[in-house]
């Protein structure tokens, strides 16, 4: 749940607030003056938006997996055994 709160507040309840982060994946919003100014979410969630950043900006990855995606709505799939059939692969 995504919890709107002022600098002031978020001073006060700072250890309550990344105990929340942990436990209940709360996310926070932090205002000054009313205009928000930071987030405070999950480390977890921090190292999840990094590299979902990272693939977005790899502009040859992005397009391979559009081209992927259409590849699967055309039904151009190939199940793992057809992969291995198809590689000669022994597993």
């Amino acid at each position: 749940m995504t919890i709107t709160i002022p600098i002031t507040q978020a001073r006060e309840e700072l250890t309550s607030l990344v105990d929340n982060v942990k436990r209940k994946l709360d996310e926070y919003v932090i205002t000054v003056n009313g205009t928000p100014a930071a987030v405070v979410i999950s480390s977890a969630e921090y190292e999840s938006w990094k590299e979902t950043n990272e693939i977005l900006s790899d502009l040859e990855l992005t397009k391979a997996i559009k081209k992927g995606e259409k590849d699967v709505d055309k039904g151009r799939i190939y199940s793992l055994e057809q992969l291995r059939k198809e590689l000669k692969l022994v597993f």
